[in-house]
């Protein structure tokens, strides 16, 4: 048996970032490992110049997500001032240099959300300062505020993490009880991802690689990993 943290993740917007290219910010339908790792990092205070304390929390945890319901997609429509492009311009480290520049352009952008989506998470950890019991507390009372992607996409719900102890992450994600006020939105089949190292209790229909292992949180750099996925939750 092995201690789970579960907690459950609704907003009427949320925004799963994918590859961004361009001018396009897609959301995908279910968090990945980077919004998860920045979820938790934010409950338990760690800041985003604290490179090693980040790489300690990434290298305990490992999550599971139990994705009741994708949400709606919505594309909002932006427009971003930004400093024209020069080679010889030096380099603005923060948003607040670039609007700082005496001349500004305008940049048009496209940001994707999932409007209503419900997941379930299932927190794993090797690391004694990241077990389970103490993710739980930090999760009740955050440092600092949580939010499912972006700043403007808080939680609707409180998370209601439990630690759950169980054989495999299906048992651990299928017997946590979401709030019975989100029993509507839930109606279809469930779909179940996870990361390599994992006790999944299933079999995958496929695995695919996703961008959202954290490399470096003040540089924004990340790498690619292996989700494991579980279609229909049989």
């Amino acid at each position: 048996m092995d201690d789970y943290l579960v907690f459950q993740l609704y907003a009427p917007l949320a925004s799963w970032g994918g590859q961004a290219v361009g001018q396009e910010r897609p959301s995908d339908d279910h968090p990945g490992r980077s919004a998860l790792l920045g979820l938790l990092a934010a409950a338990l205070g760690i800041r985003r110049e604290e490179e090693a304390e980040h790489r300690a929390l990434s290298n305990a945890c490992r999550f599971g997500i139990r994705l009741l319901a994708p949400g709606l997609a919505l594309r909002d429509f932006h427009t971003i001032q930004v400093p024209p492009a020069a080679k010889k311009q030096q380099h603005l480290q923060t948003r607040r240099d670039e609007l700082r520049e005496p001349r500004v352009g305008t940049m048009l952008s496209f940001r994707s959300y999932r409007q209503d989506a419900v997941s379930v998470v299932a927190v794993t950890s090797n690391d004694a300062r990241f077990r389970p019991a103490i993710l739980l507390d930090t999760l009740f009372e955050p440092v600092f505020p949580l939010y499912l992607g972006r700043k403007a996409c808080p939680p609707a719900l409180p998370l209601n993490p439990e630690v759950i102890p169980a054989p495999h992450l299906r048992a651990a994600l299928d017997s946590y009880c979401i709030a019975p006020c989100l029993a509507k939105c839930c109606s279809g089949p469930s779909r179940y991802y996870w990361e390599a190292g994992m006790k999944p209790g299933m079999v995958h229909d496929y695995q695919a690689p996703r961008y959202d292992q954290p490399i470096s949180r003040q540089h924004w750099q990340f790498a690619p990993r292996d989700e494991f996925v579980c279609l229909g939750g049989e």
